[in-house]
């Protein structure tokens, strides 16, 4: 699979891509999405989810928009 993943990134001219970056990704749109934490790290595989969520999430700009317009719609 990697080597198709390398492939693809080729002739898109992605470059400094690997695939494991994936699973940062797909961590972070699914807490994006409401997936409840523990079971996102039953799916990535990982025994605590203290692991998916300090090593996989990551917050985004939107993540950060969202709750900050949230606090200005209430103040």
């Amino acid at each position: 699979m990697q080597n198709r993943f390398k492939s693809i990134l080729k002739v898109c001219g992605i470059r400094n891509v690997n695939f494991h970056l994936l699973r940062h990704t797909y961590a972070t749109v699914c807490i994006e999405n409401g997936f409840d934490p523990k079971t996102l790290s039953e799916l990535l595989g990982h025994a605590d989810a203290s692991i998916t969520l300090n090593r996989y999430v990551h917050s985004s700009m939107q993540m950060k928009k969202n709750y900050v317009s949230r606090l200005q719609l209430t103040a």
